[in-house]
């Protein structure tokens, strides 16, 4: 229950599925928690009573983290407000699928710079913190297209294998400051965006996964907490799949 008691984290997209339950794990685990949404107020707000219900700090932030400016003002205001920063989730990101030849520039920029660029710009951003502490814990959401492709998303893929990249490259850096930086790749997650998949299509991607079913945001934030903790804190610059068996 206390694994992260007294630690303060940052974490991007913090409204919806795999984002809303990293925030909810850290917050059960003990940790203080600032979190971004790009529109949904209503939702952010809500997430922050149930937070304060849990006994911590909370607050959400309105931030495009494609936007560096915006991003380090949200980074900013985190900090005041909790005093520090020992953990740094980047969750937030979008997808814009379409086969290759079909694909527009600006689909495949979108989705470079909301789900790539926005790594940069938080991991800019809160690293004047981090140094001065020598400490603290990045983790990267990525995805298992990251590292296998998949057909219909070569924006998505391009940009999770830059971001495993730079996570690697993260690691190697600040490891000697004591900051770690670590991936997360999920593989078929159910949140609200699979719910209104074709399910046929859903039976046969799980007939793919030796679990045979498909994963919760609990199980990533679960990991989450995890790499978050001073349990893991020799562990740096790794790729860790949350998927089920799906890549072995």
């Amino acid at each position: 229950m206390n694994q992260l008691q007294a630690k303060k984290a940052f974490v991007t997209g913090g409204t919806r599925g795999i984002g809303k339950g990293i925030v909810l794990a850290l917050a059960r685990a003990g940790a203080d928690v600032a979190f971004t949404f790009r529109s949904s107020v209503s939702e952010a707000n809500d997430i922050k009573i149930a937070l304060e219900n849990l006994g911590v700090k909370a607050l959400p932030i309105q931030c495009n983290a494609a936007s560096i400016d915006e991003t380090q003002k949200a980074v900013d205001t985190a900090i005041d407000f909790l005093g520090g920063l020992d953990i740094v989730v980047n969750n937030a990101g979008i997808t814009r699928d379409n086969l290759l030849m079909r694909m527009s520039e600006d689909q495949f920029n979108e989705v470079i710079q909301n789900n790539l660029n926005s790594v940069f710009n938080v991991t800019k951003a809160v690293m004047r913190q981090l140094l001065k502490q020598k400490s603290g814990s990045i983790i990267n959401i990525s995805s298992v297209v990251g590292n296998s492709g998949n057909p219909g998303q070569a924006n998505y893929a391009a940009s999770k294998a830059g971001m495993n990249a730079f996570t690697k490259s993260v690691a190697k850096e600040l490891g000697s400051r004591n900051i770690r930086c670590n991936a997360i790749a999920p593989g078929f997650i159910a949140t609200e965006m699979t719910e209104v998949l074709d399910q046929e299509q859903v039976a046969k991607w799980m007939e793919s996964v030796p679990l045979k079913r498909s994963g919760s945001p609990e199980d990533v934030a679960n990991l989450v907490v995890f790499l978050g903790s001073d349990s893991s804190s020799y562990i740096t610059g790794q790729v860790i799949n949350v998927c089920g068996g799906m890549q072995i």
